[in-house]
């Protein structure tokens, strides 16, 4: 039983997937990260927000707008939004939500993170 404990103590690298434009996933996937980022403090996660789910960053269009700040404020969360997703929707950098960071391409920052070794999570 004490290595079953130790083994859920080992810290964790989680990215979840996000492009969904229901506000229902958008808040499924930031109570998910709080959840695990109280339960699991030494460990990183990332959401990672593209195609359909970019209202989920903007800040005058997200349901959970405030969470994400708060979570952005957590230094081992990162909130990132695709780029081109940005430029297809025309949205600007100064309309997300502080603490939203831009990444070239969503699906290329997921492959990123599993080639490091992180572990994958599509929201839906």
């Amino acid at each position: 039983m004490s290595l079953n404990l130790l083994a859920q103590d080992k810290p964790v690298q989680i990215v979840f997937d996000v492009t969904s434009d229901d506000a229902r996933v958008h808040q499924k996937a930031v109570k998910h990260v709080k959840m695990m980022s109280k339960a699991y403090p030494d460990s990183d996660f990332e959401i990672v927000v593209y195609s359909g789910a970019i209202d989920m960053v903007v800040n005058d269009k997200s349901s959970v707008a405030e969470d994400l700040k708060m979570l952005a404020e957590n230094e081992r969360v990162t909130i990132a939004v695709c780029s081109a997703t940005m430029a297809r929707d025309n949205i600007d950098k100064s309309a997300l939500i502080p603490g939203v960071t831009v990444v070239p391409d969503g699906i290329l920052e997921i492959a990123q993170k599993q080639v490091k070794g992180w572990s994958y999570i599509k929201e839906q």
